[in-house]
Formats: C-alpha cells, structure tokens, sequence
C-alpha cells in the first residue's frame, strides 16, 4: 500500500495511492489515483487501517507533499554506508571504512516536498550535490531494539535525496550546515508499507540527472543493514513512530567525479527506489524563484 500526504484544495490530506508503475523513467511521469481517507498520516503510521472518504484523485490534481508526520523532529542520517561510495569518497578526503555507522541528522526545515522545485541558492553553495537514498519509516517506536525485531518497528519506506552542499560540509568539518540547508532534501513522493518490500528490503537505488544515470546499487550492498541501524540508533535516542531514518547513499554522487559535478538551475534529478517510487526534482536558482 502506498500512503501519502497531499495538499488538494488548500486542504493537507493522508490518502491511499494507485499508480501505473512504482518507478518512472526520465520521461513519464507517475500516473495514478490517491483514495483520501479520514486519517491522518500520523494515525496511519500508528497503525490505524485507513478508512476511505470521498472520490478519488488524479494525481494531476494534488499536490504531493513530504510523507512526514506533523511531529517528525527530521531525519536520522547515516553517512559513508555503501562500501563504494567510501572508497570514491576516500580519494577526495579521508573517509575510511567506518567500525559503526555514521550518523547525522537533518531538521524538518531541510526538507522539501516531492511535487516542489528544488531552489537552490548560489550565495549559500555552488556545489550542491545529489545522494538517492532509502528512507525507512518508524511505525513502532522504541529503545535498545535487538537487531533480530527490528523489522516489526518499520511501518514503511520512502525515497530520499540527501542533497548537500559540499563545499559547506567541507569548510566546516561538522555535516550539520551542509546538509541542513533549508528545503534543500526532497522525501516521497510516498511511503510504500512495510509488508510491499519484505525484510530486510533488497532493492535498487539509482539517481539520474537530464536522464544520464548517475548512481545505481542495491541496499543488500550496504556497510551496516537497516536491522544493525535501528539496534544502534534505539541504544542512544528513543526512536518514534514517524521518524526517518536514511540509511545512505551508493556511489556515483558528484563531487568525487572528474571533473567533479553539481546541480544547476534547470536539471531534472529523479531519485528512485524499485517498489517504492520516484522523486522528480526540477532545479532552480533562487534568483529565478523570486523573480
């Protein structure tokens, strides 16, 4: 089942969706229907069976909004998670291969809805850099998780592009500025629930930019499973129902290339998970936002 949380009318909805496809590619845009139901996504990550109310939707006809809940406090990150992208990472600065997860986190202000462009200001980077990544939702909350009943705390799974200003993260050592930049991190376009994609998922995670693909991997490469995530991240912080936890992004991303690569006004970036869905994201420049 798909959930998602949209705008239509003025008025913010939780709705079960219907598509075509669960990816697209760079030319089609996702098709379908969302069914509104009377509970909000916070209720139906709680658990609630969602109960339909009114006509269904073209999708054309709402506005698809970040699949959080109204409390989320952000994202839990984890950076330097797939063994490629470390070894890319170490020939630019030192990454070596982490002995625990590396994790950050990301303020709800970061993040940006899936139907919204992605405005990019050159006054705060000019290196702003893609990341496809594997959102996974909290359904049950929890301290000190074992590894082995991780699985029954995940209500579902999102996509993520963990976009960062590299030259920021980079002049001041600490991730926090560079991935924080305010709506900078599209999340969606749904969640697919838990019982879709099995446990521990095995997907693929790929990104492409003006329909040149750009990263491609599977989750079972990562360093550290979504089971061995949950088990650390619950010693420290009680997890809660709705939060999101992104576990990571594959190689490929720009600025390890050469020449090294960045996000300008005009890109289409689609980050895209198979069974889960796509985020299309259309890049603009500030300037041009206000104009």
């Amino acid at each position: 089942m798909r959930i998602a949380k949209f705008r239509h009318q003025g008025v913010v909805q939780a709705g079960v969706v219907t598509v075509d496809a669960a990816t697209v590619d760079g030319a089609t845009a996702p098709r379908g229907t969302v069914q509104p139901v009377r509970q909000t996504l916070a209720a139906l990550v709680h658990g609630e069976a969602p109960e339909p109310v009114g006509a269904a939707l073209d999708l054309t006809e709402v506005e698809l909004l970040a699949p959080l809940t109204a409390d989320c406090r952000g994202l839990l990150c984890v950076g330097i998670n797939y063994l490629e992208h470390q070894q890319e990472s170490a020939e630019v600065f030192e990454a070596n291969v982490p002995e625990h997860p590396i994790v950050f986190f990301k303020t709800p202000s970061a993040v940006a809805d899936p139907d919204a462009d992605l405005v990019l200001d050159d006054a705060v980077s000019e290196r702003f850099d893609w990341e496809v990544e594997l959102g996974v939702v909290i359904g049950r909350g929890g301290r000190n998780i074992p590894a082995d009943e991780a699985g029954a705390h995940i209500f579902g799974y999102t996509v993520v592009n963990d976009v960062t200003a590299r030259d920021v993260q980079h002049r001041h050592k600490q991730w926090h500025l560079g991935k924080n930049v305010d709506a900078a991190t599209p999340v969606g376009p749904w969640v697919v629930t838990a019982d879709e994609l099995g446990f521990p998922p095995v997907v693929d995670v790929a990104l492409t930019v003006n329909g040149v693909e750009k990263q491609r991997a599977n989750t079972k490469q990562m360093i550290f499973g979504i089971a061995e995530l949950i088990a650390v991240m619950s010693r420290y912080v009680a997890l809660r129902p709705g939060d999101v936890l992104a576990t990571g992004t594959p190689s490929g991303v720009g600025f390890t290339r050469q020449p090294p690569e960045f996000l300008r006004a005009g890109d289409l970036v689609i980050a895209s998970i198979d069974g889960v869905g796509a985020l299309r994201t259309r890049v603009r420049s500030a300037a041009a936002a206000t104009a």
